[in-house]
Formats: C-alpha cells, structure tokens, sequence
C-alpha cells in the first residue's frame, strides 16, 4: 500500500490541489488537531467542499492530531519533544481507533494524510506513519 503525505504551509490551493492530482490522490485524511487555517479554503469545511469539487473524499480524524505542546515543539523544530508528545498521544485508546481507521481508509483508494508543515521530518504525520504505517509505501507529495 502506498501512502501519501502533504503539508500545506507555503503553498497555494491550486498547487495543493495539482500535486493531489498529479498522484491520483482520492481521499485526504486530515490528521490536524484542530481542523482551522489562517490560510483561505484550507479549514475543515471550505476544503472539505473543494476536495468534493474536485472529486476527492476528504475525513478528518482529529484522534490523531497532535496536542498542543506537541504543535509548539514542532514550531520550534524540536523534534525529540514532539516525538515524545505524540508517542503519548498515539498510546491513548481513540487514537488507536482512528489508526485502525486510517489504515482502512488508506488501503480503500490512493489517499494523503494532511497537516500543515511541509517538511514531513517537522510533523507527525511522519511519526504516525512510523508507528502504524507498517508496510505502507509513504510518498510525501511537497519534498
């Protein structure tokens, strides 16, 4: 199974949308905390709507978002705290649930966990596919 990744930060809509395409990308699962962006159309709702336009499932799985202090060590580029931060997060009973959840949905169609760092070495959703993406090819769509 092959996984894709993206993060958001410094791109545009159009160029998130063309890469997606570019991979045949059929659902994202959003893997932030909090679903909000200060960046347009890039919130759970409005996104949700302009990946439905352009045919692409979209679920959000808050579960495996990251806490709080998980999300200043990463601004930080502190990797050992986040690491540290999310290996508690991904212990918690409802984080286990919505990996068994994501794993499902990653092998029902080509599908991009999204965040908003771009480096995928500064975000989680490099550490959540190390610890429950075993055997999953993962391709991150910006590096």
């Amino acid at each position: 199974m092959k996984v894709y990744t993206i993060g958001y930060e410094a791109t545009t809509m159009a160029d998130f949308l063309a890469a997606l395409a570019r991979a045949g990308v059929k659902r994202v699962i959003d893997v932030r905390a909090l679903p909000l962006s200060r960046r347009p159309g890039l919130s759970k709702s409005m996104l949700a709507a302009t990946l439905r336009e352009a045919g692409i499932d979209y679920v959000h799985l808050k579960a495996l978002g990251t806490p709080k202090r998980g999300r200043d060590a990463a601004k930080k580029g502190d990797v050992a705290t986040l690491r540290a931060v999310y290996d508690d997060q991904l212990a918690l009973p409802e984080a286990q649930a919505a990996a068994a959840q994501m794993r499902e949905l990653a092998a029902e169609m080509p599908a991009a966990l999204l965040c908003y760092e771009r480096d995928p070495c500064h975000c989680h959703r490099t550490l959540l596919l190390q610890a429950e993406g075993e055997g999953a090819e993962v391709v991150d769509l910006f590096t």
